[in-house]
């Protein structure tokens, strides 16, 4: 999250992933590019049944920021500083053996 940016993120696909998502039974989450939460409070609002939101973003102001938007689900959030690359390893410590869901976000970039 960009430090001198005063505008709040605006997330985009909201509609699409509860689309995908609004079938699904989920209890357990894992959000790989958690951002300042705004897909995630789509998700656990539509998804009253989620019992643990795992929420990943690399940087730890980004995950302050969900932290403060995410409060009503407090109880279910659970916040890893990292890359979702490293999902293994990130589940592992949390002691998760299946996850229900997931939403991950990245940039494509083309080399010349």
């Amino acid at each position: 999250m960009a430090k001198n940016s005063s505008a709040p993120h605006i997330p985009i696909m909201v509609d699409e992933v509860l689309s995908c998502l609004k079938d699904a039974h989920l209890e357990v989450f894992f959000d790989g590019t958690l951002g300042a939460g705004g897909h995630a409070r789509a998700i656990l609002e539509a998804h009253p049944e989620i019992k643990r939101y795992i929420g990943c973003d690399k940087d730890p102001e980004a995950l302050e920021i969900a932290r403060k938007n995410l409060e009503p689900w407090a109880d279910k959030l659970e916040l890893v500083q990292g890359d979702f690359s490293r999902l293994d390893e990130h589940l592992k410590k949390l002691k998760v053996r299946s996850v229900d869901g997931f939403f991950l976000t990245w940039e494509c970039h083309r080399c010349n």
